[in-house]
C-alpha cells in the first residue's frame, strides 16, 4: 500500500474518501436481487465497487460470494485479510480487506451487511450511507419459504431475529414489495449519491 493511500483518513482516523454504502434489512426483504440490478446499472462505473463477500458457504444463484471453509475463514481473519467480519445464520462473512483500497481511491464500495456491525463501520469510515432494505412481513416469510435455502436456519426464527434498531439507523429506507426494477433505480440514486433523500 502506498504512503498516500494510507493517509487518506480524516482527522479521527476513518477511512475515506470514498463512500462506503451499507445494504442491511431482514432475510427475505431482496437485498441480493436490487444488489444485482444495482451493479448491472453501475457496470460501466469504474468509481462504484460491488465486492464479493467472503461466506462459509457454498456460493449460489441468491449470491456469488466467495466460499471459505469455517478453518480457512478463521485463519483469513486471524491474519487480518478481512475490512469487517461477522456471524448470522450459523454462517460467518466478512468483506475482504482491498475495499479499503477503494476507498481511499475514492471511490463508492456497495455491500451487503449484517446491522451488528453498522456502529462500527460508522467509526472505522468517514462517509457511510446506511440503506435499509424491506418488505411486508407475508411477503418476507413468502420469499423466504421460496428461497428454502435450508442452511440459513428455520425461517420463523429468521423473521423473529431482532437487532437493536439504534444501531441500524438507516439514512434511507427502501421498502421492496413493488417492482424491483423500480426499486433497484432508488438504490442506484443512493450509491452515485444522486439526490435520494427524501
Amino acid at each position: 500500500m502506498s504512503e498516500t493511500a494510507t493517509m487518506a483518513q480524516d482527522e479521527a482516523g476513518r477511512i475515506g474518501p470514498g463512500r462506503l454504502v451499507l445494504v442491511v434489512g431482514p432475510s427475505g426483504a431482496g437485498k441480493d436481487t436490487l444488489l444485482r440490478l444495482a451493479q448491472t446499472a453501475c457496470i460501466d462505473d469504474h468509481n462504484v465497487v460491488f465486492p464479493r463477500r467472503v461466506v462459509t458457504r457454498e456460493s449460489s444463484a441468491d449470491e456469488d460470494n466467495l466460499a471459505m471453509s469455517h478453518d480457512d475463514f478463521r485463519r483469513a481473519r486471524e491474519h487480518g485479510d478481512f475490512a469487517v467480519h461477522w456471524e448470522a445464520h450459523g454462517h460467518s462473512y466478512a468483506l475482504p480487506l482491498d475495499i479499503n483500497d477503494d476507498i481511499r481511491a475514492g471511490r463508492a464500495v456497495v455491500a451487503n451487511v449484517s446491522r451488528t456491525v453498522i456502529g462500527a463501520l460508522r467509526q472505522a469510515y468517514a462517509n457511510v450511507v446506511v440503506v435499509a432494505i424491506t418488505a411486508p412481513p407475508d411477503v418476507l416469510a413468502q420469499r423466504l419459504a421460496a428461497r428454502a435455502r435450508h442452511s440459513d436456519g428455520n425461517i420463523a426464527d429468521r423473521l423473529a431475529r431482532s437487532v437493536d434498531d439504534m444501531a441500524a439507523q438507516a439514512d434511507v429506507t427502501i421498502l421492496n414489495a413493488g417492482s424491483a426494477d423500480y426499486h433497484s433505480r432508488h438504490l442506484v440514486r443512493v450509491i452515485r449519491n444522486e439526490g435520494w433523500q427524501d
